[in-house]
């Protein structure tokens, strides 16, 4: 019953004609299929709480948790009509709306939910990890994109679930698959372990690890200082925050001294790609992804580029730490006017890195933002941040950890594209020809 011509693309055509010659079951046996959130919950959106993951955390995450999710308040998730979109350790989250067709993988036990967005599919007879697999295959995406359909807004329908099948292998093939996620995994683990590591050390380092901030029931200033400031709420004046700022600031050194600014201006050409990094593409470990766009449709956003060795940070909601750093393979990208391009000179970017992420240092930079809807700190005022000494101990141990953390997202990365090589040659061809290529990679 369709008729238009992308359906019939060669595509979809020839997929169409791998899956009829193997093994296969529909989403809709395999699974049990529901979709996310379907209520305005903006007014329950907060700073830390309960994940609530959207279209956009599915992008380039094989697992949720990677992303960086907006939160809801705990009160929001318990509510009755939420309880359908509850999800689940193994769950796998299909995008249907939007960026229709990536698909990611939840690990976690902790309590999150996603938006209506999102397909909710909960395998029953089969590996969550195998699933992910397939769906971010090119068989797998596929599919999603030809039973894609729509008028002002395109989407994938939770009816069509029984239309989109699952390639089967032998249970040893398909568990051999979900090894190599399962071990991604752990190599993930391995990086954020690392990550917390450099944090931790970083927090001894500054003496903030046993550091007890005054809590006075009231604090009072002086009108002069308060109209100094151009700042009249209590929270930028609170002690705990003069304190901390005394403690960082100690050297007088600021951000600036450490790392200014750079200010290379991207100007888009009538020809050519490249590739654009926005805010939505900070992962929550410290790390970037971009898309590639043709140079005709830059964004008007689309302003400066990075170098390896930059840390960009974001000017907007600065409370969810996203600042990233950039590392040689994306020298050369183009990234957001929404960040700042700091270049480190006088302290390692690994460091430099650790310290914007700082939960603490976050709320400095919290304090300076502006505006209910999008609060946003000031290049000006993101620089002026105190920036401690370090002593070259510590410097190099965070370094070190840094990297390691890096290196191993890299072995999960490459695990990853191997799982789904693995697959897609047993669909074109045959199990044991990918058996081969599934084994040399392993080892």
């Amino acid at each position: 019953m369709r008729v238009d011509a992308e359906f019939f693309s060669k595509r979809h055509l020839r997929v169409a004609a791998l899956l009829g010659k193997a093994r296969k079951e529909s989403i809709q046996e395999l699974t049990q299929v529901s979709d996310g959130n379907h209520f305005a919950i903006a007014d329950e959106f907060t700073d830390a709480g309960v994940p609530y993951y959207r279209g956009q955390n599915v992008v380039g995450h094989f697992f949720v948790e990677q992303s960086a999710p907006y939160f809801i308040t705990e009160r929001a998730y318990r509510a009755e009509h939420m309880k359908r979109s509850h999800l689940l350790r193994g769950d796998v989250l299909l995008s249907i709306v939007g960026t229709i067709g990536e698909a990611s993988l939840v690990t976690s036990e902790a309590p999150a939910t996603c938006s209506c967005k999102l397909a909710i599919l909960r395998p029953r007879q089969i590996s969550p990890q195998y699933l992910a697999v397939f769906l971010r295959s090119e068989m797998g995406r596929s599919q999603t994109a030809r039973f894609t359909r729509g008028a002002v807004q395109m989407g994938l329908l939770l009816e069509d679930m029984d239309q989109l099948f699952v390639t089967r292998f032998s249970e040893g093939f398909e568990g051999n698959v979900s090894a190599l996620v399962i071990k991604a995994q752990q190599e993930l683990d391995d990086a954020r372990r690392w990550a917390e590591e450099a944090e931790n050390i970083l927090i001894s380092a500054l003496g903030l690890r046993d550091w007890q901030p005054p809590e006075p029931l009231t604090y009072t200033l002086s009108a002069r200082q308060a109209l100094g400031s151009r700042r009249l709420d209590a929270e930028y004046f609170a002690p705990r925050v003069r304190g901390l700022l005394d403690r960082l600031g100690a050297s007088g050194r600021s951000v600036r001294d450490v790392a200014p600014t750079r200010r290379e201006k991207f100007v888009p050409a009538r020809e050519g790609e490249f590739d654009y990094i926005e805010i939505s593409d900070v992962h929550g470990d410290g790390t970037v992804g971009s898309t590639r766009l043709a140079q005709s449709d830059a964004p008007s956003r689309a302003t400066q580029f990075v170098r390896a060795g930059d840390v960009i940070t974001s000017t907007v909601r600065p409370i969810r730490r996203l600042s990233a750093l950039i590392f040689p393979a994306q020298a050369g990208s183009v990234c957001s006017s929404g960040f700042v391009v700091l270049e480190p000179r006088a302290i390692a970017p690994e460091v430099l890195l650790t310290y914007l992420r700082l939960p603490l240092v976050c709320e400095l930079m919290d304090l300076h933002t502006s505006a209910s809807m999008y609060p946003a700190i000031s290049e000006t005022d993101l620089l002026r941040l105190p920036f401690p000494d370090i002593d070259a101990v510590a410097s190099g141990t965070i370094v070190s950890a840094v990297r390691s953390a890096h290196t191993a997202r890299q072995r999960a990365r490459e695990l990853l594209q191997t799982a789904q090589r693995t697959v897609e040659i047993a669909i074109e061809d045959s199990e044991d020809a990918a058996l081969p290529y599934l084994i040399t990679e392993r080892l």
